[in-house]
């Protein structure tokens, strides 16, 4: 079996020999071929050892994982990114569907990601994925973007143009402006974190919805919403007097 070849950036010493120490131990099917601490070592040893992964600092002694990849164009190989919390470049992570872990790196959370990478043969995708985070990192939020993976495509969706959201199980249904549906293999509750900050509001288990796309509240009936595509979201009564506190806000 061939083993998927692995090169470390990250520019400190100790989790540099974490990281290496972890996959000879518990990743079998990876070798590492490399190591490297900035962002010119890493460029000269990805285009010389032609890595199948590279685990990447997002901030190195010589700038940064994106001044990196802006060197880099397409981008052959999976990334997963090491990063300390910064919010806004995690949730950018988060919009882009771009995998990322944190530090201090957590042993069980870096085997999983290395080996849902090696699993990976999606090039194409991966670089739709990366301009998207770049193009999220800097963007105001009305120009945020969103990563829909659906089992035969990959769609990049304006946040503003999502009407809102419905549960299924753990599947997700996405209702876009245009008129088009989009199921992803996600629960609502991942979305519910990630579109917090944009007007996005929980109105029953099975229903998340983009305020600025509400019509009317319909108080009979229990309580619904009257969406701009037509459709009639349902109001829990647990979320209905906090629902009525957001529109005396506006």
């Amino acid at each position: 079996m061939t083993k998927q070849r692995i090169l470390i950036v990250d520019d400190e010493a100790p989790v540099r020999e974490l990281i290496t120490g972890v996959i000879e131990n518990f990743c079998e099917s990876a070798e590492i071929v490399g190591v490297a601490d900035g962002v010119q070592s890493a460029l000269d040893a990805i285009r010389l050892l032609k890595p199948d992964i590279v685990l990447l600092d997002v901030n190195l002694g010589d700038g940064t994982a994106f001044d990196l990849l802006s060197k880099i164009d397409p981008v052959n190989f999976a990334i997963i990114f090491i990063t300390a919390y910064e919010k806004y470049a995690v949730s950018a992570f988060k919009f882009s569907a771009v995998d990322y872990i944190m530090k201090p790196v957590n042993i069980d959370e870096l085997v999983a990601a290395i080996r849902k990478a090696a699993g990976k043969s999606e090039q194409q995708a991966l670089n739709a994925k990366l301009k998207n985070f770049f193009d999220n990192l800097n963007s105001h939020p009305e120009d945020k973007k969103i990563v829909l993976k659906t089992a035969e495509s990959i769609f990049i969706v304006k946040v503003v143009d999502i009407i809102r959201c419905e549960a299924d199980h753990n599947y997700s249904t996405f209702y876009l402006l245009n008129g088009k549906k989009v199921l992803v293999s996600k629960t609502l509750k991942d979305y519910e974190e990630m579109l917090s900050d944009f007007f996005f509001f929980r109105t029953h288990q099975s229903h998340l919805i983009n305020i600025n796309h509400i019509v009317s509240f319909e108080k009979n009936d229990g309580g619904y919403l009257r969406m701009v595509d037509g459709s009639q979201v349902p109001v829990s009564k647990r979320k209905r007097e906090e629902l009525l506190e957001l529109f005396n806000q506006i």
